[in-house]
């Protein structure tokens, strides 16, 4: 496994060129892109293409050709492999068959968005791309809402202000940073909220380039959660359940699901 830059050409390392000069073949993501990689670095090896399309096909061939000694290079379009890519099933697969991995480390977009965000990084969770639809989405980030630890997304440009919304609500209202273009020539951060950051995307046309989310992690709940009963016990009497909660929610900076749903469970109760 070989890590490639995510953006400047120049963030490779001494060692992955020694590798890409040596190995017998390199298995790329896209043959074009790592053309072009090699070529810039006057390097000129045999490429075949590994991805998710031709993966379960391409596997049984690479592992064989390992078994006989060849030296493999893997690598993806950018940064390091099997983040976010199909690399972890030929790595699996050859650690079954007890063939030797090893790890050219390099560029990473989600440690560099990491250093760059301005929120804790003692502690950090990659959940990788979000499922495209709304209602699939808000199941996904409700199971992430409680990690006590920054969040680290990978999106698409088209679905940024969408997905900013929905983890706001989802979520609540936390800090959060928006990472784009890395290492290249029109590099952005923009830290904020998650609300504020959303309604700015929303009001510009869909950035270019490649985006990193990070989102801080949740707030001390034992104050919160005290602080919470005694308001929707103040609420609840005078308001509907949905709206108490929002209220609430927003004003807590909670997400909006968890207080419905505490919501509901103190009304039931009282029922």
């Amino acid at each position: 496994m070989t890590a490639t830059p995510i953006g400047n050409a120049r963030d490779i390392t001494l060692r992955a060129l020694d590798v890409l000069a040596e190995c017998d073949l390199v298995a790329a993501e896209d043959t074009r892109v790592s053309a072009k990689l090699l070529a810039l670095h006057g390097l000129s090896r045999p490429l075949t293409p590994y991805n998710d399309h031709n993966g379960a096909r391409e596997r049984p061939k690479l592992l064989a050709r390992l078994k006989h000694g060849a030296r493999i290079a893997l690598i993806s379009d950018a940064g390091t492999p099997l983040i976010s890519d199909p690399g972890f099933k030929l790595v699996r697969d050859a650690v079954a068959e007890g063939i030797a991995v090893h790890a050219i480390p390099g560029a990473s977009a989600t440690l560099t968005a990491l250093a760059l965000g301005g929120l804790p990084t003692d502690r950090f969770f990659f959940a990788g791309f979000l499922p495209p639809k709304p209602g699939e989405r808000e199941s996904a980030l409700a199971d992430l809402s409680n990690i006590s630890a920054t969040l680290i997304f990978f999106e698409s440009a088209n679905r940024l202000a969408a997905s900013l919304a929905q983890m706001a609500e989802v979520l609540g209202d936390r800090p959060a940073a928006v990472t784009r273009e890395l290492t290249k020539l029109h590099e952005e951060v923009r830290r904020s909220t998650l609300a504020r950051l959303a309604a700015q995307y929303a009001q510009e046309p869909a950035p270019k380039g490649e985006v990193t989310i990070l989102v801080g992690p949740p707030r001390a709940r034992a104050a919160d959660t005290r602080r919470l009963d005694l308001l929707l016990d103040k609420a609840l009497p005078f308001m509907p359940v949905r709206a108490a909660a929002e209220l609430i929610a927003e004003a807590l900076g909670l997400p909006r699901k968890d207080v419905y749903r505490r919501a509901l469970d103190m009304k039931n109760d009282d029922a």
